[in-house]
């Protein structure tokens, strides 16, 4: 017989196997109007008793009649295209449609929304590093960097962040996991003295304007290919970086603002960049792309930019080193030149002078080792 509790703490009886039972109301459906009636057991009366008391005061706080309809699958595209894909950049919405239906939907979508606990998040976060690669390149390891599942865990927790706000369950199951920490890649540049190798190399294969301008402005691979000749002012020697190319998950390109609000800006050039550009552009003086590429007449690909550089310092006989470093090359070398953070952090459109900073401590570093001896020299005279 069941025993009478007080109103709000249920029903407690004590079952035929020997154990105890707690039913409750966890809330009604929205349909019929009907009592949801759950339960929870225990060994002990007492032990019922307060997982009782937890579980309702849980389904106060919970939409029980929503929160069942979810599985993670059916929440995380509900929270992609009402509230991830409207609110971010192209590029930022082609990741996190691979992340939710490459990575994590296969594994953990049939999981029931308010059931998933932070060890099956930890299990996905160690799967995906062990074997979570889809394409997996020659050299490649089959696992995910660390740095990927760690956006996958920031991406993951903003969702369902959105259903405790929607009372869909009561604890973000995020923070009950340690997420991989994000592998910090080696920072490498062009050394000074193999520059003129590189650019020499580059003259030979008549791309020289293209990766002139690179060195002197740290472009994103993106933003440079989607130059026009418009975008130069030749009156003022600056260009407007306003647009990116990027590749969508399909491998299509899709032109969109840059990735930052920061990183639309105008971006100072020196007038051999100038007098480069417009020699360049007397060869095609038709197109509107600032580097039209010689076999389509279109913008060049971004990869194909990157294969170019590739070609060049092999040709050069230069240690390889990513595209992407020479605009870390540009920022060091202007650093260490006496350029000052904020202009440099303005150059690059970083969000801010601190990220910069940050960045680029070791060339901040040489920065104030000239400092001291500039500092030294001027006591000794006043000693």
């Amino acid at each position: 017989m069941a025993k009478r509790r007080a109103q709000g703490e249920g029903n407690i009886r004590k079952r035929s196997d020997g154990r105890w039972e707690g039913r409750y109301t966890a809330g009604h459906d929205p349909v019929t109007g009907k009592r949801i009636v759950k339960n929870v057991l225990g060994k002990t009366q007492a032990e019922v008793k307060q997982k009782l008391r937890l579980a309702i005061a849980e389904s106060q706080e919970v939409d029980v009649g929503k929160s069942d309809e979810y599985t993670v699958a059916t929440w995380l595209k509900i929270w992609y295209d009402l509230y991830a894909k409207p609110n971010v950049r192209t590029a930022t919405a082609n990741r996190y449609d691979l992340m939710i239906n490459t990575y994590t939907i296969p594994r953990i979508g049939s999981i029931k929304l308010s059931k998933l606990t932070g060890r099956d998040l930890q299990k996905l976060y160690k799967e995906l590093q062990e074997n979570g690669r889809v394409h997996r390149g020659k050299n490649e390891t089959p696992g995910l960097s660390s740095t990927t599942v760690r956006s996958l865990h920031l991406m993951l927790h903003n969702a369902f962040q959105r259903a405790v706000k929607e009372r869909l369950i009561v604890r973000n199951p995020t923070e009950d996991c340690i997420a991989p920490k994000a592998r910090k890649i080696e920072m490498k540049i062009l050394p000074p003295e193999k520059m003129k190798a590189y650019l020499d190399v580059a003259r030979d294969r008549d791309v020289l304007p293209m990766f002139y301008l690179e060195l002197t402005t740290g472009l994103r691979k993106g933003e440079i290919v989607a130059l026009l000749w418009s975008d130069l002012n030749e009156e003022n020697r600056t260009i407007s970086v306003t647009k990116q190319y990027i590749r969508n998950p399909d491998g299509s390109l899709a032109l969109t603002e840059p990735k930052t609000e920061t990183s639309i800006r105008q971006v100072s050039i020196p007038q051999a960049a100038v007098d480069l550009l417009k020699e360049e552009h007397a060869k095609h003086p038709e197109n509107k792309y600032m580097f039209p590429s010689p076999l389509t007449g279109e913008m060049y690909h971004p990869d194909s930019v990157v294969n170019i550089h590739k070609k060049l310092l092999k040709a050069a006989g230069i240690e390889h080193i990513r595209f992407h470093d020479l605009r870390h090359t540009f920022a060091t070398t202007a650093l260490q030149n006496g350029v000052d953070v904020k202009t440099v952090s303005t150059m690059l459109g970083h969000y801010d002078a601190g990220f910069t900073l940050r960045t680029y401590t070791h060339a901040t570093r040489q920065m104030q080792d000239k400092a001291a001896e500039t500092m030294g020299s001027f006591m000794e005279q006043v000693m």
